[in-house]
């Protein structure tokens, strides 16, 4: 073994550098500053064929090996962290997976076209309690008759806005644990399939990250990728590749840097010498050099693993968490060499630097990748006695009462009774420009609210409601309806005052971690299956143009709002437990009783799964006896 890469490797690395040059480098700090997505530059490499280096001709693609991809994701990343997330989140998660399990007809309709960069491909995986804990995932998928009805939501999604065929993990079985979950393929533009807000995020800008929002989306059965149940395989395989992807792409970042150290520090002269003659400097560019040789056999080691269709999990894992941690050494020292002058926005390498952090984060945190690698080496642990607890709501326990009998004024009076059985004196009020931190009351406005003539809405409903007026991030910040001192969130103000009052916001977990010390929550959303929801007291779900006049309206005392005292911190309402009323099943063969209060750690079966929703596969834990051959107590 050489350790080199063939001719025909280097050919193509030549043709994929003349492209990330001429094509991705000019206008990479644009793209950065703008957080725009490089629409023209991914059309031009699709073109090209490079969307499908690595899958056969006849899908489309280039029939090129593994190593090729690797290739092609590092270079793009030696100029732009971004363009080539772009490329790894298209081609490991969007197309593979279909690839690997998707029917014929599946690979048809939708393999060829993304293969041959005619479409852009994309994974719906993490959600608020769905990260590293795959099995923590709470978007739905229920068969009604021809189609699956797809409800939930999906965060930090790569491509999102921008992919037009998206691989989405759902659980179909509910309560079984990961065994419950599918894959399905989905397309942009169902009705019901929107998009949460773009992210502002401290590197790679110029990718498209956003929420998949999913309202009774109909999916069809054929959608269906692999068979119900093998969605979490589906997933823990796709990110295996994936990985390949993420580790290159640190690579290419860290060698861009690199390169770019190197010829400062041959140019750049102190002390009537080029700094790169100081042994400081020249030690710092040998350890460089160094690191990126040893994450690049890692790599490349790893994707002829899967080429040759071996066991490469671990490898995968290996490359990815030291290429990016080495990726992050290496820019961190290019900026060094560069000194003040590679701190400037503008410079390649100050970029560079912001670009590599993500590397460490997603496709599985560097932890999880210790974990992976660890589980190779130490084989199967003995499973706890009992199964992790769901993760209950970012707010904690709340009432969720959500009202939907009768017309939405009829609505809006049972919200208003409600909010004053609970202690809410709503003839005195406080400024409507308050600090949020120190506010009683806030209404706030989301991106809901539209257009900004709307917010005369939000501004009538604070003064009635006696509060100051909030905001999320994306009204404040991209809109700049409100100062940036009026959002609210984990990164903006928190409230901590009695009432908050959510109007046309979905519920991002920033925002959520943001009012989680709220004793009461509203929230008013047209998307029933918005995350607020699940995270508030009361809720409406409405048109915000007609609910927010009739709420103003029904708080309105027909006189001025009199001083509010000082605020006084009122008790959070718990909904009481509920005693459970469950049937006893025993087992016939031993007497082992069956606790749906504690499931079956064994064999992943959550706490509160009655017997009835069991598998059919489902055995005595004891004695093996079939789920038939229990017996009602």
């Amino acid at each position: 073994m050489s350790f080199k890469t063939t001719t025909d490797h280097e050919e193509l690395r030549m043709k994929l550098r003349e492209f990330a040059e001429s094509e991705v480098k000019p206008y990479a700090f644009q793209w950065d500053k703008e957080n725009k997505f490089p629409t023209e530059a991914v059309k031009k490499f699709g073109k090209l064929g490079f969307l499908g280096i690595p899958f056969p001709k006849k899908y489309g693609g280039l029939g090129l090996d593994i190593m090729s991809y690797a290739i092609a994701v590092e270079e793009l990343g030696r100029v732009d962290g971004a363009m080539s997330v772009i490329l790894s989140a298209h081609v490991s998660l969007g197309c593979w997976p279909i690839f690997n399990y998707g029917t014929e007809e599946q690979k048809k309709k939708y393999l060829v076209p993304m293969a041959r960069g005619e479409k852009l491909g994309a994974f719906g995986l993490t959600e608020t309690n769905a990260g590293s804990d795959a099995g923590g995932t709470e978007t739905t998928a229920v068969l009604e008759g021809d189609y699956y009805t797809l409800n939930g939501n999906k965060i930090f999604i790569t491509n999102a806005i921008e992919a037009d065929t998206y691989v989405v993990f759902a659980v179909t079985t509910p309560d079984i644990g990961t065994r419950g979950i599918s894959a399905f393929i989905v397309e942009k533009g169902w009705e019901g399939f929107t998009f949460g807000d773009h992210y502002e995020k401290l590197g790679i800008r110029a990718s498209s990250t956003a929420e998949l929002n999913f309202n009774n989306v109909k999916v069809p059965k054929e959608n269906l990728l692999g068979k119900e149940g093998e969605g979490f395989k589906i997933a823990m395989n796709t990110l295996d590749g994936g990985r390949i992807g993420i580790a290159s792409q640190a690579l290419g970042i860290a060698q861009g840097a690199y390169e770019q150290a190197l010829e400062y520090a041959k140019d750049r002269e102190q002390f009537g010498k080029p700094i790169a003659a100081q042994q400081a400097i020249s030690f710092k560019i040998a350890d460089m050099a160094t690191k990126l040789r040893a994450a690049r056999l890692l790599i490349y080691s790893a994707a002829e693993l899967k080429e040759n269709h071996e066991e490469y999990a671990m490898e995968a894992a290996m490359a990815k968490q030291c290429a990016s941690d080495i990726g992050l050494e290496v820019v961190n020292d290019a900026l060094q060499i560069f000194g003040g002058s590679g701190y400037m926005k503008g410079m390649d390498v100050e970029r560079a630097y912001r670009d590599a952090k993500i590397c460490t984060i997603y496709e599985g945190t560097n932890e999880i990748m210790r974990v992976v690698v660890s589980s190779f080496l130490i084989g199967k642990i003995a499973k706890d006695t009992a199964l992790a607890k769901k993760s209950g709501p970012i707010t904690g326990v709340r009432k969720k009462i959500v009202l939907k009998e009768g017309t939405p004024k009829e609505q809006v009076a049972s919200l208003v009774d409600s909010l004053k059985a609970d202690g809410y004196d709503f003839s005195v009020g406080i400024e409507i420009d308050t600090p949020i931190a120190k506010a009683e009351r806030v209404v706030s406005v989301g991106k809901g609210i539209g257009e900004k003539k709307n917010m005369e809405l939000a501004q009538a409903l604070a003064v009635q409601a006696g509060a100051a007026l909030g905001a999320s991030r994306p009204v404040a910040e991209t809109l700049q309806y409100l100062p940036l001192n009026r959002y609210v969130g984990m990164s903006g103000q928190t409230f901590n005052g009695n009432l908050y009052i959510a109007c046309g916001i979905s519920g991002a977990g920033q925002h959520l971690k943001g009012i989680k010390d709220a004793t009461t929550i509203v929230a008013i959303n047209n998307n029933p299956n918005a995350v607020i929801f699940k995270n508030c007291d009361y809720g409406i779900v409405g048109d915000l143009m007609e609910i927010m006049p009739l709420l103003t309206a029904a708080l309105n005392t027909g006189e001025a709002k009199k001083p509010a005292p000082p605020m006084v911190k009122m008790k959070r309402s718990v909904p009481k437990k509920v005693v459970p009323t469950w049937k006893r099943y025993v087992c016939n063969g031993c007497g082992y009783e069956y606790d749906p209060g504690l499931g079956d750690s064994e064999s992943d079966i959550r706490p509160g799964t009655l017997f009835e929703k069991l598998p059919e596969e489902w055995i005595c834990p004891d004695c093996g006896e079939e789920k038939i051959h229990f017996i009602e107590g």
